[in-house]
């Protein structure tokens, strides 16, 4: 089983209940729900057939919602797309309406209306995604007035990026607001927001989220060139339960060079503090219509499972691609190779390293002593999954099993690296749990009778944050 997880996201070409779960048994453990597609209609309709699916698979998995955001965008042009010539003079004109098509090659209109106050002569913007860019020449009232610099086709609603960030749309919107209630309605397990440019962004978003009802975790899309100021990503990490490096638009706003050494910090910050991360944007976009990937492809995605990343996301290749399946399935074959050439250092890691917290020492115990008794899984006998959770930021090798009684704590399991959630009964004795794990473990397929088994378990029963135990046992032994 590959330890690195899968986000797929969902869309016409994958939405059927049939498709999701042959993705599911290629190899996707999360489903990703793009808000900026769609209506709540069609997401509750795709939340719907992911539990489905699940269940016909026998497996729980993650459903994650994606907020919008603030994009920053062009409106609509009178014909549905221009020509920009290199050298032409182009107007962003925040007075014309943005929901009318008056656009033309020589002006159009955007939906941030604030966009005249963040720039100033010499800031260069890029649009469509970096396609092409212009650069500004002076500002006259709610006129920002460009010179084409890349030219090329811009057609409606495209995106616009300012270089080296600094523009001020908060990270929330009142469409956020909206969907962050579809998503606790539609049962979401983790919500990414985007575009936070810090760690407060983050705790509004977590704070709208709990008025609203919601326990799902928070995932913190890098994406703003202020987002990766040292202090500033390590103080998002900390306000997250997670981040996405968000290689679109961070490349728009930081260079496409720079992304790679960001990418490998984010991950490893991440990791250093005990947050999920999840490697984003392009990562088999040839599969959209070719049944294989490119080679490069296939090297980007196995650096990221060498960096350590906890997940590697399909976005417009499994959404309106033409091989859902087949993506998957080549996204999960290169993920289990580049794991089997990882060599684990495991010791290493612990060097120097202290615990604060009872349930991480134990966590920790497993590993290590997992690592080097050659055992063959190690089972975390856990309530909310965060004893799993502590084990995940290391690589042992061993594999490890969240057997918990919680739906909710198995399906975050879901995008832990290294983890695989299993639902048992709850159990209020020791031992019977014990028992319990183990034989579910054997049902499973997952140990034999004579193979060595790590369990890690809480008293008193069904305590959140409460493991303090770690027995060694040699399955059968129970009879």
């Amino acid at each position: 089983m590959k330890a690195t997880k899968i986000v797929a996201t969902i869309g016409p070409a994958s939405e059927a209940v049939e498709i999701i779960e042959a993705m599911i048994r290629a190899g996707a453990d999360v489903f990703r729900l793009n808000f900026s597609h769609g209506n709540p209609q069609e997401h509750a309709g795709r939340a719907a057939n992911i539990r489905e699916a699940a269940r016909r698979c026998g497996r729980e998995v993650a459903i994650m919602g994606d907020l919008q955001g603030p994009k920053i965008r062009v409106g609509k042009f009178a014909e549905g797309r221009v020509h920009l010539e290199p050298g032409a003079r182009f107007v962003l004109d925040a007075a014309l309406d943005s929901t009318s098509p008056v656009g033309t090659a020589e002006a159009a209109s955007l939906d941030y209306k604030q966009l005249p106050e963040d720039v100033r002569p010499g800031d260069t913007l890029v649009l469509a995604d970096g396609l092409l860019s212009v650069r500004v020449e002076t500002v006259e009232g709610t006129r920002v007035v460009t010179r084409v610099l890349v030219g090329g086709e811009l057609s409606n609603n495209k995106g616009i990026n300012k270089v080296g960030g600094g523009l001020t749309a908060p990270a929330l919107t009142a469409k956020d607001l909206a969907d962050i209630r579809m998503a606790v309605d539609i049962g979401c397990d983790y919500l990414a927001v985007s575009f936070p440019k810090s760690a407060a962004d983050m705790q509004t978003a977590r704070t709208v989220l709990a008025a609203a009802g919601g326990e799902a975790r928070l995932i913190a899309k890098i994406e703003r060139a202020e987002a990766i100021v040292p202090e500033t990503l390590d103080a998002i990490i900390e306000a997250s339960d997670g981040i996405m490096v968000a290689r679109g638009d961070l490349a728009v706003e930081v260079g496409n060079a720079a992304v790679p050494a960001l990418q490998k910090r984010m991950i490893q910050r991440a990791r250093d503090k005990n947050r999920l991360v999840i490697t984003a944007t392009q990562m088999m976009e040839s599969m959209i219509t070719s049944p294989v990937p490119t080679r490069a492809e296939v090297s980007d995605v196995a650096n990221a499972v060498l960096d350590g990343t906890d997940a590697v996301m399909l976005s417009a290749e499994s959404a309106v691609g033409k091989y859902p399946v087949e993506t998957v399935a080549q996204m999960s074959a290169v993920a289990q190779a580049a794991e089997r050439s990882m060599a684990y250092a495991l010791d290493r890691d612990f060097i120097h390293q202290q615990f604060v917290r009872i349930d991480q020492a134990i966590a920790m115990s497993a590993l290590f002593t997992a690592f080097h008794l050659n055992a063959q899984a190690i089972a975390a006998l856990s309530q909310s999954g965060s004893t799993a959770l502590w084990m995940s930021r290391h690589d042992s090798g061993v594999p490890v099993y969240a057997l918990t009684p919680e739906v909710a704590a198995a399906r975050r399991a879901a995008l832990y690296r290294g983890v695989h959630p299993i639902l048992i009964p709850q159990e209020t004795e020791r031992e019977r749990a014990l028992l319990a794990a183990e034989r579910a473990l054997e049902s499973a397929g997952v140990v034999k009778r004579g193979d060595l088994l790590i369990l890690t378990v809480g008293e008193p029963m069904g305590k959140s944050g409460g493991t303090n135990a770690l027995k060694v046992v040699r399955v059968g032994e129970h009879g």
